[in-house]
């Protein structure tokens, strides 16, 4: 019998070692081998363009022209987007841009305002 945890998320009997990690095949989920057993959340820190922590509900300002991908729109330089939401993966803030509909941003092409 293995003696790898149980993984935290679905309680997974089947986890196996990636390196550094844990990893769950039933739900995907991976965490690091040094927290194991322990229930301690990993808070990164999202940050704009300037290095100022971003939360979710701020206003935020564009610093550079960005494509809409499958459009011929632009969000220009100085759109303020307001009550941004942080979300994990590639595209960190989830928002709604007035004249473009809602829409994933990266927190490197924003400042806080």
């Amino acid at each position: 019998m293995s003696d790898l945890p149980k993984c935290p998320e679905c309680g997974s009997e089947y986890t196996y070692e990636d390196r550094a990690l844990y990893v769950c095949p039933e739900c995907a989920h991976e965490w690091s081998m040094n927290t194991a057993g322990e229930s301690v959340e990993e808070v990164r820190a999202i940050k704009d363009a300037n290095g100022n922590v971003l939360e979710n509900g701020d206003t935020v300002t564009v610093i550079k022209d960005l494509k809409v991908k499958g459009s011929s729109l632009v969000v220009k330089v100085g759109t303020k987007v307001r009550n941004i939401r942080l979300v994990d993966g590639d595209h960190d803030i989830d928002c709604k841009i007035d004249g473009i509909g809602p829409m994933k941003l990266k927190s490197e092409f924003v400042k806080k305002v």
